[in-house]
């Protein structure tokens, strides 16, 4: 009787977990590869999505989710599991269906003339040493730091955003209006969404800042710069983050979130403790509670990690177009 019971247990936990299994599978999406405007990407496509679309002409909202520095399309999906916290989220009604559109937000930071050219050259290490490897491995990478933060900051990204964004709404069935368009980015990719989230100012009501790099702010009409180069914590690391100011992106920054205080969008912000970019971001805050400017701010234990990136972007997808 003993052994019967032990069996039928063993049934039991066994068909449970092939339903969850099942369960996952019925909210699971599909992770694609596409290329708009030359810049590589990775689509997150709702369950069915083709049939859906093809069927009822369903349109979905959509998230542009951006990497951080020396790192690619790929970060999100392989080291940021997205497929398996969407599904999980999905599974148990805690995020609403939407696309994810994972630019390569460095090479889109790169003028469509200069990109063959830099990618025929040989790889080489962040100190300028040449060296072979495929690409795609996690060291890949054509320019020297300093070299790839300069077009990191240079403002082409922001200035282009809005075509690359028409581009894939074109694309994709996604819904356009401001209500349903969401923009989050880690580390630099953060510094990316919190300059293009003010530059087009009010075609995104959702905005995520996870860990972003905040430096230097230039003074405006008469403030000081908060934070200072020197400050920055890249300048104790050995080299130089410089924000090109001749950008139009990089101009009126301050201006530009002051004309959100009246009717604010969902603006996130999360960080660990540890961070090493924590100190500027309590600068950052600082500057917007003394604006008034509404925010929500999230801290955890740790530091730049993606333990910590997961954890803020499953927070923050959960806010997301109810």
């Amino acid at each position: 009787m003993k052994r019967y019971r032990f069996f039928t247990l063993l049934a039991a936990i066994c068909l449970a977990h092939s339903a969850s299994a099942l369960t996952i599978a019925t909210h699971a999406g599909t992770i694609e590869r596409d290329t708009l405007l030359g810049v590589p990407c990775r689509i997150y496509l709702p369950y069915q999505y083709e049939q859906r679309v093809k069927e009822s002409k369903t349109v979905f909202p959509v998230l542009y989710l951006q990497h951080g520095m020396f790192g690619s399309e790929d970060d999100w999906t392989e080291q940021g599991e997205l497929l398996k916290w969407m599904s999980l989220l999905l599974m148990n009604d805690r995020i609403k269906e939407m696309i994810v559109v994972m630019p390569d937000n460095f090479l889109g930071s790169i003028p469509p003339e200069e990109r063959q050219a830099l990618m025929d050259r040989p790889n080489v290490t962040p100190e300028g040493e040449k060296f072979d490897t495929e690409k795609g491995s996690a060291h890949w990478r054509k320019l020297t730091r300093e070299q790839e933060q300069a077009y990191e900051m240079s403002g082409y990204w922001e200035e282009n955003f809005r075509a690359f964004m028409t581009a894939a709404e074109e694309k994709y069935s996604i819904n356009r209006d401001p209500s349903k368009r969401a923009i989050a980015g880690l580390s630099m990719g953060g510094f990316h969404t919190m300059h293009v989230s003010h530059y087009l100012y009010g075609e995104f009501d959702y905005i995520g800042l996870f860990s972003p790099v905040i430096i230097p702010r230039r003074a405006e009409n008469g403030e000081e710069q908060v934070p200072t180069v020197e400050d920055s914590p890249y300048h104790t690391m050995g080299f130089d983050l410089q924000i090109d100011y001749g950008s139009p992106a990089y101009n009126n920054w301050m201006t530009d979130l002051r004309r959100m205080i009246p009717s604010p969008p969902m603006y996130w912000i999360g960080i660990g403790s540890d961070d090493f970019l924590y100190t500027q971001l309590q600068d950052y805050r600082h500057w917007l509670e003394v604006n008034n400017f509404e925010y929500t701010y999230y801290e955890s234990e740790g530091g730049h990690t993606w333990p910590n990136w997961q954890n803020y972007l499953c927070r923050f997808m959960r806010k997301l177009f109810w």
